[in-house]
């Protein structure tokens, strides 16, 4: 129990997804992990009943394979490395051309050099691997070219080879091995077997990606059941013909061990489970769903000597500069069709003419991934929605890459050529005297702050820090956008939230030694008035008893004003302005505040230009420059008798002249956009002077 749930824990990851951990597996896959408990158990019978067991095992596998493919007279090898059937074949072929190879070894090869012929549009380093393995050097490999004027593109040019033959041959070489494709490993194009099989005597064919029943021409093959049937764990087979089985087992074809032969036991399992009809109808299927994906498309067929079941496109833009189909767009078309549709199992290959395009082969995939006819349609549907935003996108991103120069130094318009959408620009702060790891922390600030003020608008523009593994760092990636985007408007806004955000860190890094001056500044002040307020009032006013019954008798109207102190420009102003006017100097009211330059209709999203023709709008303000935003809050200064004690308080409205007021603080507004921020700090009225005033009776004292 504990070793089990040791590998469970090793399997399952807590932070990953229940669907991620492992793919979906059929009753026929079932069958094929069965296999390899049953073979485990199977190896511990004796000697005699394990060689039936496993002789019935392995003979009637290559007797089911041999009428699949309609290869007549073959035996099978089964064996995990897809190219470890190709080794085999052709040490086979070494000792039955090189008859004292068994006895000599590898100096008979002096005499006459192998050559091994392949196509250019082979499985890669598939020829390298080979000469690896049997210890033959790279000379003795031949890739043939493909058509380049007449015929396919993708087709090994019999001309060419016959010629480069017979150059061999008067060379005093002996051609050993011909390689030919029936379904390359990228497209799925296939050679043209018929003229090849009469050019080359004896030729080993790679198959692939296809199933085709031309493979009966050749003299072996190269079968991969497990993808095409979505058998997990299935051996590839090499179906091969030859009459000396001596030969066979030199060369690593058969084995005498019955151990080895077990390995056809889940394949054995599978093709009982399924039968003959069921392996013909999921590669029909898989082809069916080809052939509709390519109708749907309507894109030319391709020319080889028979259909495959495999589908390359890829987007094309028609720019000034001619069509344009770079590689990451169709990585991103590739990623985004696999996202939408899992289910399609699209893949993105590299081809050596055609560069970077998607794939579609449900051959491999939809055994495994159970892909149906609507989940076709999904894919087509899902492709004719996402190819109008990748144009629209293309052509806008020349327009996005000006907008933001005109914006410079405060925008860099950052060269991402792996990025899909519209591109990619960065938040340069314009603070000056700085040293370098400074201005970097500031800069990555800055840009991660407008990165959340980004996301958290109304818009359906995505935007984010990039690519995974991109090189750029500290940017604001903007995603795909549609036909009527408003570019201007988008740079303006990321420009004008970039500098509010810079302007807010400088005046909350300012704030403290500027509050601190000014409340040094505000005591000096407060001290000197309350100097004046005893020379104007005289000694008897300040008694607490004499005070409070002059006062009585005789009011006293001090000529002494409040103070109120501006913090972001850091200086004490004169009060009277404010109760004079009942209102707080540098505050716009709210007709007054910064709106969009461009007027939106009801319902409009952001970045959207009016009369565009969008159906999905949605109510939004634009931003305003920064500078629009300067608000100054301010709240009177009154004297006191003592200093003052600061606080931080939110702004309020201006007392009424007749109040009083026992309170001194600091008023600092809700939001940091706010540019302006002002101290108050009041003087109380003398205690004494309070005690004196009859109850019910009120004095208005104008300044206090």
């Amino acid at each position: 129990g504990t070793i089990l749930h040791l590998v469970h824990n090793l399997i399952h990851d807590e932070e990953e997804e229940e669907d991620k951990r492992m793919q979906h597996v059929g009753e026929q896959g079932h069958m094929a992990l069965l296999g390899h408990s049953l073979a485990a158990y199977i190896s511990v019978l004796d000697r005699e009943r394990l060689r039936k067991l496993t002789t019935r095992i392995l003979s009637d596998t290559t007797l089911w394979l041999c009428r699949l493919f309609r290869y007549e007279n073959g035996s099978a090898y089964f064996h995990e490395d897809e190219r470890d059937g190709l080794v085999k074949v052709c040490r086979l072929v070494i000792n039955a051309r090189y008859e004292e190879y068994a006895s000599e070894g590898y100096s008979v090869l002096s005499s006459r050099q192998p050559v091994i012929y392949q196509s250019a549009s082979g499985r890669p380093g598939l020829g390298q691997h080979l000469c690896s393995q049997l210890g033959l050097p790279l000379s003795s490999l031949c890739t043939v070219p493909c058509n380049t004027i007449f015929g396919s593109q993708h087709q090994m040019d019999v001309a060419l080879l016959d010629k480069l033959i017979k150059e061999d041959v008067e060379a005093g070489k002996l051609p050993l091995l011909l390689i030919a494709n029936a379904g390359t490993p990228g497209a799925g194009h296939t050679d043209k077997l018929a003229r090849l099989k009469d050019l080359f005597n004896y030729f080993y064919f790679v198959h692939y990606k296809v199933v085709i029943y031309a493979a009966s021409r050749s003299d072996s093959m190269t079968l991969t059941p497990g993808q095409w049937l979505g058998l997990p764990a299935v051996t590839a087979v090499t179906l091969y013909r030859h009459e000396d089985p001596a030969m066979s087992l030199a060369a690593g074809l058969t084995s005498s061990q019955p151990v080895a032969k077990l390995r056809a036991l889940p394949l054995w399992l599978s093709l009982q489970y399924l039968g003959h009809s069921g392996i013909v109808q999921k590669i029909r299927h898989a082809t069916a769903l080809s052939q509709m994906f390519t109708l749907s498309l309507c894109v030319q067929q391709v020319e080889d000597e028979l259909s495959s079941p495999v589908v390359l496109f890829r987007f094309s833009q028609e720019m000034s500069s001619g069509k344009v189909h770079t590689p990451w767009t169709q990585n991103n078309l590739g990623e985004e069709l696999l996202q939408l549709v899992p289910t399609s199992g699209l893949d993105v290959v590299e081809l050596e003419d055609e560069g970077t395009c998607v794939r579609f082969s449900p051959l491999l995939t939809a055994a495994v991934l159970g892909t149906q006819e609507e989940n076709v349609e999904d894919l087509m549907e899902k492709l004719s929605e996402l190819v109008p935003v990748m144009c629209s996108t293309m052509c806008l991103r020349q327009d996005f890459k000006e907008e933001t120069h005109r914006r410079s130094p405060s925008l860099r318009y950052i060269e991402e050529l792996s990025w899909p959408g519209l591109g990619a620009v960065r938040y340069e702060p314009q603070a000056e005297g700085i040293d370098e790891s400074r201005r970097k922390q500031e800069l990555e600030k800055i840009n991660s702050e407008l990165l959340r003020k980004l996301q958290d608008l109304d818009t359906d523009i995505i935007f984010s820090t990039g690519p995974e593994f991109g090189t750029e760092e500290d940017c604001i990636f903007v995603g795909m956008v549609t036909e009527d985007v408003d570019v201007s408007e988008l740079v303006n806004t990321v420009a004008a939230l970039g500098r509010d955000i810079e302007e807010s860190g400088r005046l909350l890094e300012n704030m403290t030694e500027v509050v601190r001056k000014g409340i040094l500044e505000a005591e000096l002040q407060l001290q000197q008035a309350n100097e004046e307020k005893l020379i104007e009032e005289g000694m008897l006013r300040q008694l607490p008893l004499v005070g409070s019954v002059l006062n009585w008798f005789s009011p006293f109207q001090s000529s002494i004003k409040g103070r109120t102190f501006n913090l972001a420009a850091g200086s004490l102003d004169s009060t009277e302005t404010t109760y004079s006017t009942k209102a707080q100097p540098g505050r716009p009211s709210l007709q007054e505040s910064p709106t969009s330059s461009s007027k939106k209709q009801p319902g409009q999203r952001l970045f959207r230009r009016s009369g565009a023709g969008s159906d999905s709008f949605s109510e939004t303000s634009s931003i305003g420059p920064a500078e629009e935003t300067t608000r100054e809050a301010s709240t009177p200064l009154r004297e006191e008798s003592t200093p003052p004690s600061g606080s931080i308080q939110p702004p309020a409205s201006p007392p009424a002249p007749e109040e009083d007021s026992h309170t001194a603080g600091v008023v600092v507004p809700e939001s940091l956009q706010e540019s302006s921020v002002q101290v108050q700090t009041q003087l109380e009225d003398e205690v004494a002077s309070e005690e004196s005033q009859p109850e019910g009776r009120e004095v208005e004292q104008s300044g206090s």
